[in-house]
């Protein structure tokens, strides 16, 4: 009787933790369960509980907790509790906080995220993505492009300008587009088939000149450069960075002194600017150049304030002192891209981006842009350069033999193909999912971190798997090179808006454990303004929510209570998934924080594990929302279960390894026995799943075209060739074509083709004299084989090609 007391204690507690029903419940069922105990069973038990309730009521019944317990608490927290900086500070505050502090709760309402439909675009929208965009890609070639101008052609820029492609952000009122946080997606990914096409769209629309202006200019700044960005009159770009200053932007050395100078022929109060920017892409041809500054007043001329910091301004490029047009070479893709210096430049007060009153606002003007930006551009273009690997990739291995079976039946080939199909889906769900909560008004800085580091890694693990399976014909650069400038490019976007080693290690975790907890924020508020009461509330609701997480974890882990979630059968395992690592991720988290407390920023290693998991809920979350609000093709949900599968995995294993690199030990393995009491349960995806997505992304499959729907897919717009296109011909007809490749392997093989019928064309030719083949089928082998050898066939070039002084060239075979 004991022991089923104890269970039944146990059992009752578990239920109020769950629930998070606070300490007047749990009171009753250690009261109840003691008196029974007293009467029926083990007095030693009843006095374990009645000991427990007693504990409960002191700490979390507010008449008792109040008078002695939160005095101590709040004291020992005002000396342990992280020190936040104003720049840190204003991080914080920038954005707003969606599913992302919904994940961090422990039990995630569905519902939120479900009840904002994805809608998709405006006709207008659409409209462009289906002819502006893909006229202007169907313009680019790689090689051309890279090697052959280093730039866009002209027609290019024209019709860019023209078209209003860097007038995306901008409102129709001043001559710009206004498109949707969507649209904006859906264009880069368009795009994204050239890395330097992309970037050159996606800069203007992202953090620069054109949003600052939209968000803090003054009336006269915006309508004077607003109407001129939109049409392409005035190309911008943005200097931020230094040789000094990456990724701490907040320590750039430039400055801005307050000073009197001469404008236009009159004395004026203004800005005398030092400074010295690098990596800014756009600077060789942009024509007004924004810039970040530390501002002084050491004179006071403005008033008492003597730094003012971070200001940003917009100078035109012809500005006495600035030096401008020098170029960098970004690897793989040279988009325009170059350092700007200023000796002693002096522009008026009015070029500060929101005139005088927005001095000293430049990094909350700079924060609050990028906390938008980071979700789109380059997540944008990293899902554009997925999908554009699952058109080349898919359609390569399928037409390329050897051993007389195409590549994609190849075992070895079809894991790449399977995981290049699944992080595909994964970059779509997550970008235009993200996009479309911007487009319901929120402002997701967490989730622009996370889409930024992974989208991107992404980017990169996609592109390698696309090169390795497709061998030479890829690492062979020339003109009919579709994948390797862009390969090479990769690195770039891995490298800028915030290294990706820093945005994992510092800023996923490091400022969503903060801004995204229901409870710590709050927490640190009421130390800043020494008010014990909504400590006392926000602590013990924070002390609620640990408890709650625990039992949530314990429980989930077990297969008991698990999480209800609104998904058919399909999603629904992987729902309830995310569900448990959102309370086992909600537990550590707090766990991190306790014993690490202000030493956690230090413990970079232990914040960007815990980043992996939240990051990996939160990509999950965004593929079962593309799931469940749009309609699944056949072959669908096979990508679905490996996609989730492979999250899923990821997100357990980054736990285990914060759990094994945790230093307080002891917590660490209590955090293990009750967020994975049966071990591991999650395996990566299954080779079953491999063989299909393989085989669906090389094949005329309804996965392979809804993975492509984004991209440019047709032909004849322009004066390029679609790799893609030609691919997708060939695949149409490939079952017609492996019959008769079979039947011709097979006639060869009895002898009936002779021996030395070695290509494939010459057993066409053969077969058909033996009357094996058809004239038809010969007709459509030949055919067929032609457009096979082509895509097959890489580029060479004459011996001194390569080299840029010919002079230098040595005659390795003289006469």
């Amino acid at each position: 009787m004991t022991f089923i007391l104890f269970l039944a204690a146990v059992a009752g507690l578990l239920v109020v933790m769950r629930n998070e029903s606070g300490a007047k419940p749990a009171i009753g069922v250690m009261a109840v369960t003691g008196v029974l105990s007293l009467f029926f069973a083990s007095g030693a038990l009843a006095l374990i509980l009645f000991i427990g309730a007693a504990i409960t009521a002191v700490a979390g019944l507010p008449a008792f907790r109040q008078s002695w317990l939160t005095p101590r608490v709040f004291a020992m927290f005002k000396k342990v509790a992280p020190k936040v900086s104003d720049t840190e500070k204003v991080a914080l505050e920038a954005g707003t906080v969606g599913w992302d502090g919904e994940l961090f709760t422990g039990r995630p309402d569905w519902h939120s995220l479900l009840i904002n439909r994805n809608t998709g675009l405006s006709e207008k929208e659409q409209a462009f993505v289906d002819n502006q965009c893909t006229q202007a890609i169907s313009m680019c070639n790689a090689w051309d492009l890279a090697v052959e101008r280093a730039d866009l052609p002209e027609e290019l820029w024209d019709f860019l300008k023209k078209e209003k492609f860097f007038g995306m952000i901008i409102p129709e009122e001043y001559g710009g587009l206004h498109f949707s946080a969507k649209a904006q997606t859906a264009v880069l990914q368009k795009l994204a088939g050239n890395e330097m096409l992309m970037v050159t769209v996606g800069v203007p629309n992202s953090l620069g000149p054109g949003e600052l202006l939209v968000k803090y200019g003054t009336d006269e700044q915006k309508n004077h450069y607003l109407p001129r960005l939109a049409d392409g009159r005035e190309i911008p770009c943005f200097g931020l960075t230094g040789p000094r200053a990456g990724s701490d932007a907040t320590s750039l050395p430039d400055t801005g002194i307050v000073c009197k100078g001469e404008f236009e022929g009159k004395e004026v109060l203004g800005l005398r600017l030092n400074f010295e920017k690098r990596w800014i892409t756009l600077a060789p041809v942009a024509t007004v150049v924004g810039l970040a500054f530390r501002m002084f007043d050491p004179g006071g001329l403005l008033g008492d304030t003597k730094d003012y910091g971070i200001t940003c301004a917009l100078i035109p490029r012809n500005t006495k002192g600035m030096e401008i047009g020098r170029r960098h070479c970004p690897i793989g893709t040279p988009f325009m891209n170059g350092p700007i210096k200023g000796t002693d430049v002096f522009i008026p007060l009015d070029y500060i981006i929101g005139g005088q009153e927005m001095a000293g606002q430049g990094w909350r003007m700079l924060v609050e842009c990028l906390s938008v930006g980071r979700c789109i551009t380059l997540p944008s273009g990293a899902a554009g350069a997925a999908a554009y690997s699952v058109g080349t990739a898919g359609g390569f291995t399928r037409i390329r033999r050897q051993f007389n079976t195409p590549v994609a039946d190849m075992e070895g080939v079809q894991e790449p193909l399977a995981r290049i199909a699944a992080q595909t889906y994964i970059a779509q769900s997550a970008v235009n999912q993200t996009a479309n909560m911007i487009d319901k008004g929120e402002k997701p800085a967490v989730p622009s971190a996370i889409l930024k580091y992974h989208l991107t890694e992404i980017q990169r693990a996609v592109l390698t798997d696309a090169m390795d399976v497709h061998g030479g014909k890829t690492v062979t650069l020339g003109p009919r090179n579709y994948l390797g400038i862009g390969f090479s490019g990769a690195a770039v976007s891995i490298t800028v808006e915030g290294a990706n080693i820093m945005t994992r290690s510092l800023m996923i975790f490091g400022q969503g454990a903060i801004r995204c907890h229901p409870y710590v924020l709050k927490e640190l508020a009421a130390k800043d303004n020494d008010d014990i009461d909504a400590f006392d509330d926000a602590f013990f609701s924070h002390a609620g929510l640990i408890f709650g997480n625990a039992a949530r974890a314990f429980t989930q882990a077990l297969g008991l209570g698990k999480a209800d979630v609104p998904f058919d059968h399909a999603a629904r395992k992987y729902a309830q998934g995310v569900a448990r690592f959102s309370a086992a991720f909600g537990l550590c988290a707090d766990a991190a924080m306790t014993t690490l407390g202000s030493e956690l920023k230090m413990r970079e290693l232990i914040s960007a594990r815990l980043g992996d998991v939240l990051s990996n809920l939160y990509l999950a979350s965004m593929v079962l929302k593309n799931w469940h609000e749009t309609q699944p093709v056949d072959g669908e949900r096979d990508l679905m279960e490996y996609s989730m599968a492979f999250l899923l995995y990821r997100a357990e294993n980054a736990m285990d390894e914060f759990l094994q690199n945790l230093p307080n030990r002891p917590v660490a393995l209590a955090l293990r026995a009750i967020t994975m009491p049966l071990g591991r349960r999650w395996d990566r995806p299954h080779d079953d799943l491999a063989r299909k997505l393989a085989k669906a992304i090389s094949t005329d499959s309804p996965v392979r075209e809804k993975l492509l729907k984004g991209v440019w897919t047709t032909e004849g717009e322009g004066t390029v060739e679609n790799p893609i296109a030609r691919y997708n011909g060939l695949l149409k007809d490939y079952e017609k074509a492996e019959q008769l490749y079979r039947k011709a392997t097979k006639a060869y093989a009895k002898g009936q083709l002779p021996m030395d019928a070695l290509h494939p064309e010459e057993r066409f030719e053969a077969a058909l004299e033996a009357d094996i083949f058809s004239k038809e089928e010969a007709d459509f082998m030949r055919e067929y084989e032609a457009v096979v050898l082509e895509m097959l066939t890489v580029d060479d070039f004459p011996f001194d090609e390569f080299a840029r002084n010919k002079d230098t060239l040595i005659d390795h075979n003289p006469a």
